[in-house]
């Protein structure tokens, strides 16, 4: 019989040091077994950090962990009250996003967004990968806050958080049903992604990018297989990826595309090689994010890096801590993007050089909001006028 067994939360704050870092990871005896979470970024799955216990798995001598049952990708529905979040940041180039789905499949081990499933009491480990939540009211509830009577439209932005065309996304249809509100409204849009199901949704991206309504961001974090098999298990391989750049492209689809994160000694040597392939492809402009470890994603980073390239751990954390004030991650806005230090300013200086030198803008495609009209559908609250 497998027990669970309290242990300190201390054990998954962030580290000082690399010493101990690695006996905190290693000695725990929390990294899940790998048959369980094959195809799986994280190898750990701690609670949430909202909750007043930390529970670990253990072998008690019946039955052993490996027969327990394997990680498989579990789908909730959520119906939220409203469907578009507002945020004043000043890191960010807009005002208002849509997330269709809660956790991603796609098990990017860097990905900022795992520490959001705490909120619903989940690990922001696999659980953040297996255990995901879809809203299917997301394009009724769309429709009805575009028909509020004062709404200005503006660019909203969709795969900011998660990316909504995660493999459970063929299925479900939410991005695309979401897209459809848009196309009949004229509402422009913004899109982010590292899937090449993008381009299912031509026929409607293209006909509303002809009136300046829709551009896409490709994200392409590494142009080898084997980097991006282990650091991104079920998005789109490099190649798919810089197909959906042409595939957009042709189809007269403003693309760009984003190098993000990079990693300091892991792939921040492909930087021009990315933005040359990208620009072979048909990108339009080139943007960065340099890697953040904020909360959780921290200790799952690093358990992730000690699993596969254990003899870089402690050059890439010192790299990092260099242009994070000595620590794994500073939310300082103005910094959390680009960091800080000698290190933050070489990557800068190659990017700005690199992106000059192919004639790829930096956030250069402007979309249109004067032609929105609001839509008349099903969700919309009838005038008593």
């Amino acid at each position: 019989m497998t027990l669970l067994s309290d242990v300190r939360q201390a054990a998954f704050q962030p580290a000082h040091t690399p010493d101990i870092a690695d006996a905190l990871v290693a000695a725990s005896g929390l990294r899940v077994d790998g048959e369980r979470r094959r195809g799986r970024g994280a190898g750990l799955n701690p609670s949430g950090r909202l909750e007043s216990q930390e529970r670990v798995a253990f072998d008690d001598g019946w039955q052993g962990l490996a027969d327990l049952p394997v990680f498989k990708t579990e789908v909730q529905v959520e119906r939220p009250r409203s469907v578009i979040t507002r945020n004043d940041s000043p890191d960010v180039p807009f005002d208002r996003s849509i997330n269709p789905y809660r956790g991603c499949e796609h098990g990017c081990i860097y990905c900022f967004a795992r520490p959001t499933h705490s909120f619903m009491g989940l690990s922001a480990g696999l659980d953040f990968e297996a255990k995901l939540f879809a809203k299917p009211d997301a394009a009724r509830l769309l429709e009805r806050e575009l028909s509020k009577p004062g709404y200005k439209p503006r660019t909203i932005a969709i795969g900011t958080n998660t990316d909504p065309y995660q493999p459970i996304e063929r299925e479900w249809r939410i991005m695309r049903q979401l897209l459809e509100v848009l196309r009949e409204a004229n509402h422009p849009v913004s899109i982010v992604t590292k899937s090449a199901l993008v381009l299912r949704d031509l026929d409607i991206l293209a006909g509303m990018a002809e009136k300046g309504l829709a551009r896409v961001g490709i994200s392409v974090t590494t142009l080898d297989r084997k980097l991006a098999r282990s650091m991104e298990p079920r998005a789109s391989t490099p190649t798919r990826r810089l197909e959906a750049v042409k595939g957009l492209s042709e189809a007269g689809v403003p693309v760009g595309v984003l190098v993000s994160p990079i990693i300091p000694a892991l792939n921040d040597h492909e930087i021009e090689r990315i933005l040359d392939a990208a620009k072979t492809a048909g990108a339009r402009e080139a943007s960065y994010v340099l890697l953040r470890l904020p909360l959780e994603v921290s200790p799952l980073f690093r358990d992730w890096l000690l699993q596969h390239y254990p003899e870089r751990y402690r050059h890439v954390m010192s790299l990092i801590r260099s242009m994070r004030d000595g620590k794994d991650y500073d939310a300082e806005f103005g910094k959390r993007m680009k960091g800080a230090g000698p290190y933050a300013w070489q990557i800068s200086r190659r990017f700005e050089m690199a992106t000059r030198r192919l004639g790829l803008g930096r956030r250069s495609m402007q979309l249109r909001d004067d032609l929105f009209t609001p839509p008349n559908g099903s969700g919309v609250q009838l005038s008593l006028l």
